[in-house]
């Protein structure tokens, strides 16, 4: 059996991730010309799509925004050696939490009390959600992986018990709930940028952005700045090693896991709080599980995460463009971009490790042996 190759950080973190990109890029213009295509004029019109316009990055960022909350909430759980595939549930319940507090309190309190109020609620309800496989795993041995899939079916179902029988505007044929008080809005980024004088296309990206990016450095800073984190990824390396040192495995899992929770949450925050004001059954649509494959692209680094979240922002933006604009050219082609990258990216994220390690012990110059000192 081959021994895993020990890469450089950086190395692991910046170069790999875009060594498999490449590759996947390569790969997916073969398919792209093997259907009548021209796989530049595919790259460029995609890139135009999500960069080229005000209104494309919008959109690109509002994507990306969801895919930060998604990957960190992978990534925190894999730290502490858990897969955690609950994102979608966690996100559903997270924002079962934010709209409870919005139709409750969003007529009587003011937006700066109110906004944050969501965002907590948002949290504690998917931690909690996070919170009961994360207990059975730790106290009974269930394993994350089926639990967590579960829930997430037990997710949808009581979410859509709740939408169609008991928080359902009445009058409204549409399985939603009462569309939310002004003050329960998370800012638009054209209204935030109208404050400083910007002008900014109005686009479904938000406030939340920011959120998101202090999501991602409270986690890098958590993870490998503080002795919490470090005991985390302890239980996450290996579990014995950690009990045997004095940590205590079972309630890392449980801190691992809800903090997961906490950061699906945030999905919640950016796409009912930002853009439907309003519960809806069914608004995560899939992006739970696109976390995993933007942690996988981003080495479960937060820095990572944030620049794979910006490529899968760009392939939804730069895809819905492209079957606008190339005839023949459609969604279904952009989801094998997508499976190419996490093929890539995942399942086959260390064949090009040898080779680059070949090439930084090339490039490294030799160390000389300290005169004096005997070698046999």
């Amino acid at each position: 059996m081959s021994q895993p190759v020990e890469l450089p950080r950086w190395i692991d973190i910046g170069v790999l991730p875009l060594v498999n990109l490449g590759m996947a890029l390569v790969v997916a213009g073969i398919v792209v010309a093997g259907i009548g295509l021209d796989p530049l004029q595919v790259i460029t019109l995609l890139v135009k799509g999500a960069f080229g316009t005000r209104a494309g990055i919008g959109y690109t960022l509002y994507y990306a925004t969801t895919f930060v909350f998604a990957g960190l909430a992978v990534a925190m759980a894999f730290h502490g050696g858990l897969f955690n595939i609950g994102g979608e549930g966690q996100a559903l319940i997270g924002g079962l939490g934010a709209s409870l507090a919005a139709l409750a309190w969003g007529a009587a309190l003011p937006a700066w009390v109110m906004l944050p109020l969501m965002v907590a609620a948002a949290a504690l309800f998917g931690a909690a959600w996070a919170a009961v496989p994360a207990a059975l795993q730790a106290w009974r041995g269930s394993h994350i992986v089926i639990t967590t899939i579960m829930f997430n079916f037990i997710a949808s179902a009581l979410l859509g018990y709740l939408v169609v029988n008991v928080l359902k505007e009445p009058g409204n044929m549409t399985p939603e709930s009462r569309a939310f008080d002004a003050s329960a809005h998370v800012p638009g980024l054209h209204e935030a940028l109208g404050w400083l004088g910007i002008e900014w296309p109005k686009t479904p990206a938000n406030l939340s952005l920011l959120l998101a990016i202090a999501a991602a450095v409270c986690i890098g800073l958590l993870l490998w700045k503080t002795r919490a984190g470090y005991e985390l990824r302890a239980v996450g390396f290996s579990p014995d090693a950690a009990h045997y040192a004095g940590v205590k495995p079972k309630r890392q899992i449980m801190v691992s896991m809800m903090i997961a929770g906490a950061l699906a949450g945030g999905i919640a925050v950016n796409e009912l709080g930002g853009v439907q004001h309003r519960l809806l059954m069914d608004f995560v649509a899939g992006a739970g599980f696109t976390g995993i494959a933007v942690s996988l692209i981003g080495r479960n680094h937060p820095v990572g995460i944030v620049l794979a979240s910006l490529l899968f922002g760009a392939l939804y933006q730069g895809g819905a463009e492209l079957s606008f604009e190339i005839p023949g050219f459609s969604r279904e082609m952009v989801a094998t971009l997508q499976g190419l990258i996490v093929l890539f990216s995942g399942a086959m994220a260390t064949v090009a490790a040898p080779t680059l390690a070949k090439i930084y012990a090339r490039t490294r110059p030799a160390v000389a042996p300290k005169p004096g000192v005997a070698h046999g």
